[in-house]
């Protein structure tokens, strides 16, 4: 006996030793940058250019009849006024009336240009009396620019402009062009904007060097566990979205006399199964690449553990599984978001039916989803079928590339310090659209958020810090002199 304790002791202490030195030896994936030269810029006066775009009511609605021409005729014109050298120097296209596409032309044709995104419209505001300061009157207030599109998304338009109209200004001539693609209905799919723009190119045989699009951002220190210092996430893929109806069916008549199990009543139990049966997942794919690239900045008990995924992982998993927000990023999640049965309390149902959103993990596909949700369902009296047509996940952009190697550089010139690593975007965006157009698609947005920020976009309060939209100007500035090249005017 005693020699067996004497042997599991040295096998655990083996154990011990082999976690550690895995943990100890695990490299730092960050890329050396020396920080960029300053450059100076009024604050104030961005800041003031920004707000001004917020007075445009540029919504996008479901219901295209409530399509505003005149606010998104009127926000052409003040870009037109506000960004001269922009518009007198670089081409412009209308593309389904709305969309903008702006191509400044490089000196070296050959290179594949690069491609800058951003979209025009904003969600509607449902409780404007609700907010700290008007939504649409586009105000400063406490070192902040308020209002709908302060976020998501003019703040990355403007801040591309303003990058634009000042490299002009400095006699800035690009090696490679630079396309700017400004769509006008991402928040409703983007169906006349950034697809028909996306055709556009694609039939002219354009491949990009890049893109770069709205998605993540910068998360204040603290906000990643675990980690002290800012963490810049670079979205390299989307999730898809796709609806499934659960029909539940049984005899119909007056509550009176009911059976022993109601249409309800099926449905009821579905539903059940399917909630307590979520998709598989775990630490993988584009979430298991972030946890790679962050682990090395770690404090040594979480490298220990993210070095050993082999022994930790499905704990791990199981762990962070009860988080929701993290739960997300593991695995084609289920929310049973519609209900409908009996019109009147006393007439029993003959059809109950729920509406299951599934936010489909690359990996997953739509059928994937529908299959398995049948296979789960074994009562012949639900029927399973699609709601929506929706979308399967976007592809995964690579993060082996130069591009990716450029896009991490830059963050860390512009924000010294900042750990940079890929993450998966669990909305929508635009850059979706661009698949034939690149293969090399990152969503990022240069500007610091905390916690609370994160709630902002599509909420009460959106806004940007004064200091915060300066700082993403001088990215985009950086950007494009590191990704395009440059050479004196002529």
């Amino acid at each position: 006996m005693k020699r067996f304790f004497s042997a599991a002791l040295l096998a655990l202490a083996g154990l011990v030793v082999v976690l550690l030195v895995r943990a100890l030896i695990l490299p730092s994936r960050q890329v050396a940058a020396t920080p960029a030269p300053p450059l100076t810029l009024d604050a104030d006066a961005l800041a003031e250019r920004l707000a001004a775009s917020l007075r445009f009511q540029t919504v996008s609605h479901q219901d295209p009849a409530q399509f505003s021409r005149a606010e998104f005729d009127g926000f052409h014109r003040w870009l037109a006024e506000t960004y001269p050298r922009m518009h007198a120097q670089l081409g412009l296209e209308r593309v389904s009336e709305f969309s903008l596409l702006y191509t400044w032309k490089g000196r070296d044709p050959s290179l594949p240009p690069l491609l800058l995104m951003a979209h025009q419209d904003v969600v509607p505001v449902d409780t404007p009396e609700r907010w700290a300061q008007p939504p649409f009157e586009g105000r400063i207030a406490d070192g902040f620019v308020w209002g709908r599109g302060a976020i998501d998304d003019k703040s990355a338009l403007l801040s591309i402009s303003e990058a634009v109209e000042l490299l002009l200004g400095r006699g800035f001539q690009p090696e490679r062009t630079v396309l700017l693609a400004f769509g006008h209905d991402e928040e409703v799919g983007g169906p006349n904007g950034a697809v028909k723009i996306a055709e556009l190119l694609a039939a002219r045989g354009v491949h990009a060097q890049f893109g770069v699009d709205e998605g993540m951002a910068i998360l204040e220190p603290g906000t990643v566990p675990g980690l002290s210092t800012a963490v810049a996430m670079i979205g390299i893929a989307e999730k898809g979205s796709v609806t499934l109806e659960l029909v539940a069916s049984a005899e119909g008549g007056h509550s009176s006399t009911p059976p022993r199990q109601s249409a309800a009543g099926v449905l009821a139990a579905a539903i059940q199964t399917v909630e307590a049966n979520p998709m598989p997942g775990g630490i993988g794919g584009v979430t298991g690449a972030s946890f790679e690239q962050l682990a090395p900045e770690m404090p040594l008990w979480a490298r220990v553990v993210f070095a050993n995924l082999w022994l930790f992982g499905k704990p791990l998993d199981w762990l962070l599984s009860g988080n929701p927000a993290v739960n997300a990023l593991l695995r084609t999640t289920t929310a049973v978001t519609m209900l409908s049965g009996s019109p009147k309390e006393n007439v029993l149902p003959s059809q109950a039916i729920a509406g299951v959103n599934f936010r489909i993990l690359p990996g997953d596909t739509r059928e994937i989803v529908r299959d398995r949700v049948r296979g789960m369902l074994k009562d012949p009296r639900v029927e399973v079928r699609f709601r929506s047509e929706g979308r399967d996940p976007s592809a995964v952009s690579p993060t082996d590339t130069p591009s990716f190697e450029l896009l991490q550089r830059t963050i860390r010139e512009v924000f010294p310090g900042t750990i940079v690593a890929p993450a998966l975007v669990l909305g929508g965006t635009d850059a979706r659209s661009y698949g034939a157009v690149t293969k090399e698609l990152y969503r990022f947005e240069p500007f610091h958020f905390d916690a609370s920020d994160l709630k902002r976009p599509h909420g009460i309060d959106e806004r940007l810090a004064v200091s915060n939209y300066a700082e993403g100007v001088r990215f985009q500035v950086r950007l494009i002199e590191n990704a395009a090249g440059s050479a004196p005017a002529q």
